[in-house]
C-alpha cells in the first residue's frame, strides 16, 4: 500500500479516474434530481443522500465485478445477424429503461400531473421505487466510466474505489442545488428528461453496436443547453423590466 502512495503516477491515475467520474456523473445528478422531485418536499433531501450513497455501494459493486463481467463477451444470442454479449444486453436494457422512463415523466409533466397529492402509503412506496430507479441507472450510467477505469488502472482496484468516492462527495454537494435549479425552472426539468431520452437512445444504439461519435450527442446537447440558457436569460430581464410597473 505504501507503494501506492509513494507513486506519483499513482496519484496523477487518481486525479484523472475522479475527474472521469465527475464529469460522467453530471447526467446522473441530473436524473436523481428529477427522481426525487416526485417526492413531497420534505423528503426530498433525505432521498437525495440516500439514493447517492446507494448508487455509490452499487458503482463499487460494479467495480469489483467488471473483472468477471468483462470477459463475458461472447454472444448470448443474435438478433438479426447482430451477436449480443452481456455488456450489450446491459446497455441496451438501460437504454430502454431510460426511454421509458423519460418518456413517461415528459408525458406527466406536460399533462400537469406532477403535482399531484398522494396519500402516505403512496409516498412510501414511492420513495423506494425512486431509490431502486437511482440504483438501477447509477449502473447505466456508471458503465462506460467503470469500464475506462478498469482500463486505465489494470490491477489498481484501490485506485478506482478512491476515485469513485471523490466523485460521490463532489455528487453530494453538487445535488441539492443543481435540484432546486431544476425544480424552479420547468423548461430546465423538460430539457433534461429529453438529455435523458437521447442518452437512452445512444445506450441502445450502443449495445446494437451501432456506434455513435459521443461528440455528437454531446455537442447537441450542449448546444440544446446554450439555448435554453438564452430563454432564462430573456425571460429574467423581461421580468425586471415588467417588476416596476
Amino acid at each position: 500500500m505504501m507503494e501506492l502512495i509513494s507513486d506519483p503516477q499513482v496519484w496523477i491515475l487518481l486525479v484523472t479516474l475522479a475527474t472521469i467520474e465527475i464529469v460522467l456523473g453530471i447526467d446522473n445528478l441530473v436524473f436523481i434530481s428529477i427522481a426525487v422531485s416526485r417526492l413531497p418536499a420534505e423528503k426530498r433531501e433525505f432521498a437525495r443522500k440516500f439514493g447517492i450513497a446507494v448508487a455509490c455501494i452499487t458503482r463499487i459493486g460494479l467495480l469489483l465485478t467488471l473483472a468477471w463481467l468483462a470477459g463475458l463477451t461472447s454472444d448470448l444470442f443474435s438478433v438479426f445477424g447482430q451477436g449480443i454479449s452481456v455488456r450489450d444486453l446491459v446497455l441496451i436494457l438501460g437504454g430502454v429503461f431510460l426511454v421509458v422512463k423519460g418518456a413517461l415523466e415528459i408525458k406527466e409533466l406536460v399533462a400537469g400531473a406532477h403535482e399531484d397529492a398522494g396519500g402516505a402509503g403512496k409516498a412510501a412506496t414511492s420513495f423506494a421505487m425512486v431509490i431502486a430507479q437511482i440504483a438501477v441507472i447509477d449502473i447505466v450510467f456508471s458503465l462506460d466510466s467503470v469500464i475506462a477505469a478498469v482500463g486505465m488502472a489494470g490491477d489498481y482496484v484501490p485506485v478506482m474505489v478512491i476515485a469513485i468516492l471523490i466523485a460521490v462527495g463532489v455528487m453530494l454537494l453538487a445535488a441539492r442545488p443543481l435540484g432546486t435549479f431544476i425544480d424552479n425552472n420547468p423548461t430546465i426539468k423538460m430539457l433534461a428528461l429529453a438529455f435523458i431520452v437521447l442518452i437512452g437512445a445512444y445506450l441502445m444504439a450502443e449495445g446494437f453496436e451501432l456506434h455513435i461519435p459521443r461528440g455528437y450527442i454531446y455537442g447537441a446537447m450542449g448546444f440544446s443547453a446554450f439555448v435554453e440558457l438564452l430563454n432564462l436569460w430573456a425571460k429574467r430581464r423581461a421580468l425586471r423590466h415588467v417588476a416596476p410597473g
